[in-house]
């Protein structure tokens, strides 16, 4: 009878330990620990008393008025700043813009950009157009190649003389 128990007892561990190695089984039994989601802890936001004391009374359901929501939340930590910012500048901004010109700015600033670029696209061709001469004008300048001597000579000038370093032509190689 006791070899019996014995016998039956082995064979009951056989079957159970395999068993209780798998997790969901560990974990419907309670033998495993849930822990919280670190990325789901929303943080609270202070209690405030109101000045005169008289509390609104709470209606089931609804947000605390002084809780943002999670998205303005990450919104705030990503962009650094809420969309409830303030839209009217100040005298300050306002008058740096006026002295920058900037409230005189052109309204077709953006054609006039893509005018430029259109044109430059011609002279900046890639790399392997201007060593090997492949496609497009062979006898128009692939790019404007400034001469660094000469350039470096100008600046210098520029600075003895008090003027800004970008005053006077650049310096270029003829192709």
């Amino acid at each position: 009878m006791k070899s019996k128990n014995i016998l039956s007892l082995t064979a009951l561990s056989i079957i159970i330990l395999p068993v209780m190695g798998c997790g969901n089984i560990k974990n419907s039994l309670g033998l495993e620990k849930d822990a919280p989601d670190e990325f789901a802890v929303l943080k609270r936001a202070p209690l405030e008393i109101p000045a005169n004391l008289a509390l609104p009374p709470p209606v089931p359901g609804m947000p605390r008025p002084q809780e943002t929501s999670t998205i303005d939340t990450a919104q705030q930590a990503v962009l650094g700043h809420s969309e409830k910012t303030q839209s009217t500048s100040s005298s300050a901004e306002a008058a740096l813009l006026n002295k920058t010109g900037a409230d005189n700015a052109s309204s077709d600033i953006r054609a006039t950009i893509n005018k430029e670029t259109d044109e430059m696209h011609d002279r900046n061709k890639p790399v392997a157009e201007k060593l090997f001469n492949i496609g497009g004008d062979r006898d128009k300048a692939s790019a404007t190649v400034v001469d660094p001597a000469k350039e470096l000579e100008r600046i210098q000038k520029n600075k003895a003389e008090g003027k800004p370093a970008n005053a006077g032509e650049t310096a270029i190689i003829e192709e």
